[in-house]
């Protein structure tokens, strides 16, 4: 049942993503999204490029802004006086620049007071608290914005707990005198190091402390020297008395939260009193910068903490910055908003794509991918139409139909498949009436020799026929003629299933040519044909060949009889054999048999080759074979590796060719 739906049912469409029309669709989608996708990246690429390039520029002027005002704030304990440094900085920044309390109440602006200003935006550029300098800060009026952070005067950024601003050193800031004595001894290291070859020179922290700075960044160069750092290692009064105040404040936050006192170092690193001999944890360990000795011990000028190993070495860091705020604080200003803003009034502008502009990008993209796939429908559809209806034709010819002939719309790749169709199916159609053909035939070459036999032996066996020598003689050329038939359907089945063996040797042509000859002089002799072999012109050797002596006899002899059949009396039937090409093992041999008989029509040379074709339709035994002869003829020589040729001329007769590799048949054809 399934079977009988198959043949003869409905035929059902291939769902869409299996067909060639949804995979071009789907190709074609892809494409489409991948191209919308990659121009609206390059576009946006480049627009926020130069955006970003603008706003780089912007940054840039607004961080020295801020660190400006950070600078002054670190060094100034109120923000009395600032006005000046607002105006110059707003000068040369092209920018608005506000100050004002957490509580918005205006410090310092740089817009005139007449007319009035506009008014300030609703978010904040920046927190300018020098004791609390982070990337981003939020009021707790929720006014916070994106700022700048202060990178300091040692170009590091500062995180954690090490939070303040490296220019606030309230009482570590060194008077004159103290300044001029660490100088004096910081410049007679400099000459000692510089009799040892060492280059350096003095620099001066925040805090007026002098440090040495080793040329070439490697500090390790002084170990070696015999210069003395003594006097820039100690704390000078100043420095004793402000660390003793700070290791109080530490010690009493440690006291709150049950910790054990500690002792401060220069470098901020502690000590405990179970271990008095060393520093037991370094929350903020000196920077490893490109000076050398004497290490700044300033709490101000170190960098960024290292990680703690315990929880009580976090609580002493976290009490060691609580208590350097604590100490600043009376030191520095207090904090302040921060609003940088276009002069005209409004932001400094940024880039932001607003929902219009969104929804528009949406929108092409939509439309390129609906226009994408409209088209692709349309092409596909064109494509897929033929497609269809070159399966529908194979599919009548599968169910047994007449093959029908599908329209060839245009000279592309789907014509040349609908052409080559068209010429299949009428091949097709060609060798079904050839096989249709070819079983009468048989039939009719088995029947008529089987039907002699049966009516000799019916007559026998009457006592009509006499049994004796001519009787004999009758069945056995019957018997002969059936078995001849048979022997040639064999070849040609053998043939067609590649069971053909060969076995190819040396051959000397002339010789085999001889042999036909001498095999066919008594047939040419009883038709009154003369039957000769042309020699190879001038003294060139005979042609040499490599091939199966007994099956290329069989074609040659095939050949002969078929010339000497259609020759009329007087006639001549000539055999050739030349070489063709260059020699050796690329050339051809070229056999020739030549008749001077009634010829064949233009009409039906190409079908001289067929099984069972013959020029006289009424298969008289006076006129012609079998018509297997050439068909065998041809399918030995292409076993052979070669070709076969006829031309022929009606009342003036015909030339057989057949084209033979020198070299000999392929080796899969031969026998092992």
């Amino acid at each position: 049942m399934p079977r009988r739906a198959e043949r003869g049912g409905p035929r059902l469409r291939l769902p869409l993503r299996k067909s060639l029309l949804g995979r071009l669709l789907a190709v074609s989608a892809l494409v489409a999204a991948c191209s919308v996708a990659a121009t609206a990246w390059l576009a946006v690429q480049t627009t926020s490029g130069a955006i970003e390039q603008e706003q780089g520029r912007n940054l840039a002027a607004d961080t020295r802004v801020l660190d400006a005002l950070l600078a002054y704030a670190a060094e100034h304990p109120s923000w009395d006086g600032v006005d000046a440094t607002v105006r110059e900085l707003a000068d040369a920044s092209d920018r608005r620049i506000t100050l004002t309390t957490q509580s918005r109440q205006i410090l310092a602006d740089s817009a005139s007071s007449s007319p009035p200003p506009p008014a300030l935006p609703p978010q904040a550029s920046a927190v300018v608290d020098p004791l609390s300098v982070a990337a981003t800060t939020e009021t707790e009026a929720g006014a916070g914005s994106l700022t700048v952070a202060a990178p300091g005067t040692d170009g590091e950024q500062r995180s954690g707990n090490d939070r303040v601003d490296p220019r606030a050193v309230g009482p570590f800031r060194l008077p004159e005198a103290e300044r001029t004595s660490l100088r004096r001894s910081a410049e007679e290291t400099v000459r000692c190091l510089s009799r040892s070859g060492i280059a350096s020179d003095v620099v001066e922290g925040p805090s007026g402390r002098p440090r040495i700075q080793v040329v070439g960044n490697d500090p390790d160069r002084m170990r070696g020297s015999q210069c003395s750092t003594d006097a820039l290692d100690s704390p000078t009064e100043t420095e004793t008395k402000a660390l003793t105040a700070l290791n109080d404040l530490v010690n009493a936050c440690l006291d709150r939260q049950g910790r054990e006192d500690v002792r401060l170092d220069l470098d901020l690193s502690w000590r405990t009193g179970e271990m008095p001999g060393a520093a037991t944890a370094a929350p903020v360990p000196t920077p490893v910068p490109s000076t050398s000795v004497p290490r700044e011990v300033l709490p101000t000028e170190l960098a960024t903490p290292e990680p703690l190993d315990s929880e009580n070495d976090r609580d002493i860091a976290s009490c060691v910055g609580i208590a350097r705020q604590e100490q600043l604080s009376s030191y520095v200003a207090s904090p302040a908003l921060l609003f940088i803003s276009d002069p005209r009034g409004g932001a400094v502008p940024g880039f932001a794509l607003s929902s219009a502009n969104t929804a528009k990008i949406i929108g092409v993209a939509a439309l390129v991918l609906a226009l994408t796939v409209g088209a692709s429908i349309l092409a596909g559809a064109r494509l897929v139409r033929p497609l269809h209806a070159l399966t529908g034709a194979a599919q009548r010819m599968r169910d047994g139909e007449e093959p029908s002939h599908v329209v060839v719309a245009a000279d592309n790749e789907i014509g040349r498949l609908a052409a080559a169709f068209n010429d299949m199916s009428v091949h097709r159609a060609r060798l079904e009436e050839q096989r249709k053909v070819m079983v009468s035939d048989v039939a009719h070459e088995l029947r008529t020799p089987l039907s002699n036999i049966r009516g000799w032996l019916e007559g026998a066996q009457d006592g009509i026929a006499d049994v004796d020598a001519v009787f004999v003689s009758s069945l056995l050329e019957e018997a002969v003629q059936l078995q001849h038939i048979i022997d040639d359907l064999q070849d040609l089945a053998a043939a067609d299933a590649g069971a053909l063996r060969l076995h190819p040797e040396p051959v000397r042509i002339e010789e085999l040519l001889a042999h036909a000859v001498a095999a066919h002089q008594a047939q040419a002799d009883a038709a009154g044909v003369a039957l000769t072999v042309t020699v190879a012109d001038g003294d060139a050797p005979a042609p040499e060949l490599n091939a199966d002596p007994v099956r290329l006899r069989q074609a040659i002899g095939n050949l002969v009889s078929n010339a000497v059949r259609h020759t009329p009396k007087g006639g001549r039937v000539t055999l050739r054999a030349y070489a063709d090409g260059s020699g050796g093992e690329d050339g051809e041999l070229v056999l020739e048999v030549a008749d001077t008989g009634s010829g064949i029509a233009p009409e039906d040379l190409p079908y001289v080759f067929d099984r069972f074709w013959r020029a006289e339709k009424s298969r008289s035994r006076r006129t012609g074979g079998s018509g297997l002869g050439l068909a065998i003829v041809r399918k030995l020589v292409e076993a052979h590796g070669g070709t076969t040729g006829v031309v022929s001329t009606v009342g003036r007769g015909s030339v057989f060719t057949l084209r033979l590799p020198a070299a000999g048949p392929d080796p899969m054809n031969t026998a092992v």
